[in-house]
């Protein structure tokens, strides 16, 4: 059915076609264009954010722990490092001091005295005490003023060891570097090792004939001959002391005082017990390298009471 107009869409109108033209539909324009020319790179869009799960573990508070751990160990070196080099300073400084500060005298001062006449008029000691063991403390047998040395020494009959009170006065130099830096090892009187061993022999030196007194409270339990190569010299005297009556104080190398009996009681630093002897003649006495005489002396030793009664 032909429209109203009358016309043909083909035939009428300014936009009509000849007859013989033939009208071309136009191809559908595809909906993909394919262009020839290359590719040009789209770039990426930068997200907004990014979410990170909680079980995926992050590895920036590790980086921070390994970097806190570095610097406590680089403090910790640093500390160690100052102390050893303080230390090292104050070990430098003291061997200076030990090396050039001047030696100990192992000699001490000349004797006042000239002869036994002069020796026997001496006062008694000052109260001092010159050894330790538990309850005993012993105190100087000799008057101060006429002491030429002081020294200790191993015994080879049982007597107990004793802990000297006052300075070594010949210690190594690793004991005076160590009583140096960190103190001790003062005091008086000053005293010599005379020997290795334990100190269980106390010899307070002085020239014959100077007056020797008890060095403790107690009790005068035995007088004997001190016998020397096979000849009588002096006496040997043992006191029971009263605070350690299981023990013995056992002096020699003195003449004993013709006032003193078994079962005497005496007083330490005031009763006289004798006087010491000169032993310089048979045998050469190792306090000698101390003094400036031939090194006599009184020996004073701690043991037990039942090695007194064996003996």
């Amino acid at each position: 059915m032909e429209p109203d107009w009358g016309w043909s869409f083909y035939e009428d109108g300014n936009l009509a076609l000849d007859r013989h033209e033939v009208w071309e539909e136009p191809e559908p324009e595809r909906a993909l264009r394919v262009s020839r020319s290359a590719p040009v790179p789209r770039l990426k869009g930068v997200p907004g954010s990014v979410r990170v799960s909680h079980d995926m573990p992050s590895s920036r508070p590790t980086r921070r722990r390994r970097v806190e751990r570095r610097e406590v160990r680089a403090a910790r070196r640093a500390r160690n490092f100052a102390l050893l080099t303080l230390l090292a300073i104050v070990l430098v400084v003291a061997l200076l001091l030990t090396a050039f500060g001047g030696g100990v005298d192992t000699r001490m001062t000349p004797l006042a005295v000239n002869g036994v006449a002069t020796a026997t008029a001496q006062t008694r000691p000052s109260p001092q005490v010159v050894a330790v063991r538990g309850p005993v403390r012993l105190q100087m047998p000799i008057a101060q003023s006429f002491v030429t040395a002081i020294g200790y020494h191993a015994a080879d009959d049982g007597a107990m060891t004793l802990s000297p009170v006052g300075k070594q006065g010949n210690e190594g130099l690793f004991q005076r570097v160590f009583h140096t830096i960190f103190g001790g090892g003062g005091g008086h009187p000053t005293w010599f090792q005379l020997g290795g061993g334990p100190s269980s022999a106390l010899d307070v030196g002085a020239a014959p004939g100077t007056g020797v007194y008890a060095p403790v409270d107690g009790t005068v339990v035995g007088i004997s001959p001190y016998i020397v190569g096979g000849h009588h010299y002096g006496a040997r005297i043992d006191i029971q002391p009263q605070n350690a009556p299981s023990l013995v104080v056992s002096l020699t190398q003195l003449r004993a005082d013709p006032s003193l009996t078994v079962g005497s009681t005496v007083v330490g630093g005031a009763t006289r017990l004798g006087s010491i002897v000169d032993l310089a003649r048979v045998e050469k006495q190792a306090l000698a390298r101390y003094t400036n005489d031939a090194g006599n002396h009184v020996t004073v030793e701690l043991r037990p009471a039942a090695t007194l009664v064996l003996s």
